[in-house]
């Protein structure tokens, strides 16, 4: 465990400070206003859900270093030029989308000036997360956020009263950081574009595997984000705000999660079914023993805290929080049982399955609840859909794996003991 152990200190350190600066950009935009805080998390969520679609090649390029051992510079060229093309596509939509529209998304010409390059940060170091390199990762996620606050600082220091709209400024500090790490991603992988063999043959081989995973991701980010569309739809952007910060404080338990997950990811992906499958249950109890003691931490902290912060027009985000807590709990502790199927059994179908299940089952309650309930239906909504999917996934990995449902639901936290040992040796180093 102690490979783990250096991968989640590091994976998780570059994380808090890419969540504590993200969190000083949420607090930056809560403070202009209810509804500048519901259009940024509305409007940066339109472009998350297209990194989703398009970051199966990320995933693919993991899979082929960790599971089948090829070398980066055999297998980069070519979905370099894909990911710069699709980002082209991805610019014109949303363009045309902004131009078509009158309200919150007219904006979204904004986030058109960076998407050309959006694409490749995501993708290009799924290299890095097949070799267990948590470090190059770590930096390109902290880059994004911090170069949103230096450009959002230039601008504020430029014009102090940010007229006429602040969130604008926002949003273009927002997309000038995606062209700046985009150049720099493509600056680092540049040579394989240029002088190394361009493996269309192998790309078009993994072609289903990729559309597989993109429609995966996509799936389950809206099941993440469908609550926060419909809440605009059904509530308007003033309560979106409000709910987008319950959202965005449950989800920083997935922080610890997908921490451990990842530096798990190239282990859980060895060839053998066994060991992998096993590998994927101890990450399992690790990730539930460590989030049942961080969740109630976080909603009394978060209690306490936001008021203070944000002032009493998020005083409703506490019980929105306390609502959606189990159901991220949930979701986050099975977070590698859908890299098992991915990346050792090479079925992202399943996790797609089972995101897309949660989906519907999502979608529906909200269109039932929010009329009814307002963010509280929301919340509600997205618990339910989350705890019967993790069920759902349960139950499929036990039957792949033949591991049984008692040691795989019972924690042990003899594991997660060594594992948290682990942890603070390499901290100590």
């Amino acid at each position: 465990m102690s490979t783990i152990a250096r991968g989640t200190v590091v994976n998780l350190g570059t994380r808090i400070a890419a969540i504590a600066l993200g969190v000083s950009i949420t607090l930056l935009t809560a403070r202009m206003g209810t509804e500048a805080q519901g259009k940024f998390a509305l409007l940066t969520s339109v472009e998350t859900l297209l990194l989703a679609l398009f970051s199966g090649f990320g995933v693919a390029l993991a899979r082929r270093v960790s599971h089948g051992g090829e070398r980066p510079e055999q297998i980069l060229g070519a979905p370099l030029w894909a990911c710069l093309a699709l980002g082209v596509g991805c610019a014109v939509l949303l363009a045309g989308v902004s131009m078509a529209s009158t309200g919150a998304y007219g904006s979204l010409w904004i986030l058109a000036l960076g998407a050309p390059l959006l694409l490749l940060p995501s993708n290009l170091s799924g290299v890095w997360l097949g070799q267990g390199r948590m470090g190059p990762i770590g930096l390109v996620t902290v880059a994004g956020p911090l170069l949103t606050l230096l450009f959002f600082t230039g601008f504020w220091i430029a014009d102090p009263t940010l007229t006429p709209d602040k969130v604008v400024a926002m949003l273009l500090s927002w997309a000038l950081s995606r062209v700046v790490v985009g150049l720099f991603m493509l600056g680092r992988f540049w040579s394989a574009a240029v002088r190394l063999r361009q493996d269309w043959s192998s790309l078009r081989r993994d072609a289903a595997f990729i559309a597989t995973i993109g429609a995966t991701n996509l799936v389950g980010l809206m099941n993440y984000r469908a609550d926060l569309f419909l809440v605009e739809h059904f509530l308007g952007l003033a309560l979106t705000g409000v709910y987008s910060i319950a959202v965005m404080v449950a989800e920083l338990l997935w922080l610890l999660s997908s921490a451990v997950t990842q530096a798990a990811y190239a282990r859980i992906g060895v060839p053998q079914r066994d060991s992998a499958a096993q590998f994927a249950a101890r990450i399992v109890h690790a990730n539930l023993t460590v989030l049942l003691l961080v969740a109630p931490l976080l909603y009394i902290s978060a209690r306490f805290v936001l008021p203070l912060l944000l002032g009493p027009a998020y005083a409703d985000a506490s019980l929105v929080l306390a609502v959606l807590l189990p159901g991220v709990l949930s979701y986050g502790a099975a977070s590698p049982l859908s890299a098992y199927f991915t990346n050792h059994a090479g079925r992202p179908q399943v996790p797609a399955l089972v995101a897309g299940l949660s989906l519907i089952i999502n979608v529906a309650l909200c269109l039932v609840l929010i009329p009814r309930l307002g963010i509280i239906g929301g919340a509600v909504a997205t618990t339910i859909s989350y705890v019967t999917s993790v069920i759902v996934m349960l139950l499929l990995f036990v039957r792949h794996s033949g591991i049984g449902v008692g040691a795989l639901s019972r924690p042990d936290f003899d594991d997660a003991r060594r594992l948290a040992l682990s942890i603070c040796s390499v901290l100590r180093r």
